[in-house]
């Protein structure tokens, strides 16, 4: 069973948010810490310099991996006590993008879901998480048939394949240049969790679940080590499943930020050592990344200055397969998520170039017209009036017969919607009936549309996330 528990990746950003002098001292001892060459050559920034987008770029990875960074298999003890299995993939369970704006002291992290469905590096399309062994497998592959035999070098090649893959993935999909990389293993959650002395984190419910270990009363608690590992690792009985537990990952990592920010974690020596043992233990940076520029850089933050969000969707159960049709995966559409991440830093996409599209809900979807407007704005078409209308079963697009070409690609883009033309259309108008089977983009279930809990408020280190 995969653990979703390695999200506190970000716990290594968050470690040299410091500006003291003993982080200053203490944080030079991370000269060791494992690297890998995941950023091409003269992408990075050089020390001093504000990213060219606009924002310094983080990638946080998540590995289900049972070894540590230098791939020694981790102890049974460790694995018992973690409640994971002896078997481990080369599937990324957790990806994290952190955006900090040139010139600001507020940070914008968001998830993406593991099964989003891309175009995978090398033009196959898969869930974003595969990109992973995907390029590992390829780079393995390749050194072999060249002749390589030292199966250490293999390894270590194709890790730094596999990590590239992942980066180009989410490069690709969000549009943001990726300056840095971290990645970490169970291994590194689990001793992080418990250096920081617990994390703070707010149950709406009592929950027990089996398969995760989980066993939670309602309301604030601190939890560490394996206990902290099931709070994040939990999708049974969790409202949105996997949605859900990303949740569950963003409210850890923002207690955690909070704690580690404001409550002292880092002007203490102790804590701050075990911290830092911690990330060196299993934390693999890229090879450009200078930490104490990074902590110059961010001096400053508070704890409050982080929020927590996720990555529009379009259908989050999406039959990809014709020939597997109860295979699924998270249908994701790259110009919105490129629109939301440049959104983050302030950056507006281009205005809609298209005609203006009015949006009525002949159905009982409650703000159905609003979102299935966001999705054709999106896609280049001026937002009109949306609203409720009389109650019919279908949807229909109407327009004049001027914009015949862009009405049937508006119906297209929403599912193929029957058509019509009409005089009564304002002149540079379409009009959208949704009707009550309309299944979309823009439905908050089944047929497309925002992902489960996505109505959800951000989540922000500035106080208590009470969550399911």
């Amino acid at each position: 069973m995969r653990i979703a528990g390695k999200i506190v990746v970000s716990a290594l950003a968050f470690v040299v948010f410091t500006g003291t002098a003993y982080g200053y001292t203490t944080l030079s001892s991370l000269d060791d810490v494992t690297r890998s060459s995941v950023i091409d050559a003269g992408k990075e920034p050089a020390p001093g310099e504000q990213p060219a987008d606009g924002s310094l770029d983080i990638l946080l990875v998540g590995r289900d991996s049972r070894t540590d960074n230098r791939g020694n298999p981790l102890p049974a003890d460790v694995l018992r006590e973690l409640r994971a299995g002896p078997n481990g993939d080369d599937l990324t369970d957790t990806l994290i993008v952190l955006r900090i704006p040139n010139g600001t002291q507020t940070v914008k992290a968001f998830s993406i879901p593991r099964d989003s469905y891309v175009t995978l590096p090398g033009g196959d399309k898969g869930k974003i998480n595969a990109a992973y062994g995907h390029g590992k497998a390829l780079e393995a592959s390749k050194l072999r048939a060249a002749g390589e035999t030292d199966k250490n070098e293999v390894e270590q090649e194709s890790l730094t394949a596999a990590r590239r893959a992942t980066r180009q993935a989410v490069e690709d999909l969000t549009g943001v240049t990726i300056d840095h990389f971290a990645e970490v293993n169970l291994l590194s959650f689990y001793d992080i969790s418990n250096a920081v002395g617990g994390v703070e984190v707010c149950l709406n419910n009592a929950t027990k679940d089996l398969n995760s270990g989980a066993n939670f009363p309602a309301g604030p608690q601190k939890i560490s080590g394996a206990d902290a590992l099931a709070f994040v690792r939990q999708r049974d009985g969790v409202k949105g499943t996997d949605f859900g537990r990303m949740r569950r990952q963003q409210v850890f990592l923002a207690s955690l930020a909070h704690q580690v920010l404001s409550a002292g974690t880092l002007a203490n020596p102790g804590k701050l050592d075990a911290l830092i043992d911690a990330v060196k233990k299993s934390v693999v940076l890229d090879d450009s990344w200078n930490l104490l520029d990074f902590i110059g850089q961010l001096r400053g933050i508070s704890g409050g200055g982080i929020q927590f969000t996720t990555i529009p969707v379009v259908n989050p159960d999406y039959r990809y397969s014709k020939t597997n049709p109860r295979a699924t995966a998270v249908q994701v559409d790259p110009a919105q998520v490129k629109a939301f991440a440049a959104g983050l830093i302030g950056a507006a996409p281009a205005p809609p170039a298209g005609p203006v599209v009015d949006v009525a809900n002949a159905g009982d979807s409650a703000g159905l017209a609003s979102r299935v407007s966001d999705v054709l704005k999106d896609k280049g078409f001026a937002p009109g009036k949306t609203g409720n209308t009389t109650p019919r079963r279908t949807s229909l697009v109407r327009y004049g017969s001027a914009l015949a070409t862009q009405g049937a690609a508006v119906a297209k883009l929403l599912g193929g919607l029957a058509t019509a033309e009409s005089a009564d259309v304002p002149p540079g108008h379409i009009e959208v009936v949704l009707g009550e089977v309309y299944a979309g983009p823009g439905t908050s279930t089944g047929g497309g549309g925002a992902a489960p809990g996505a109505g959800d408020q951000p989540i922000t280190s500035a106080g208590q996330n009470c969550v399911d």
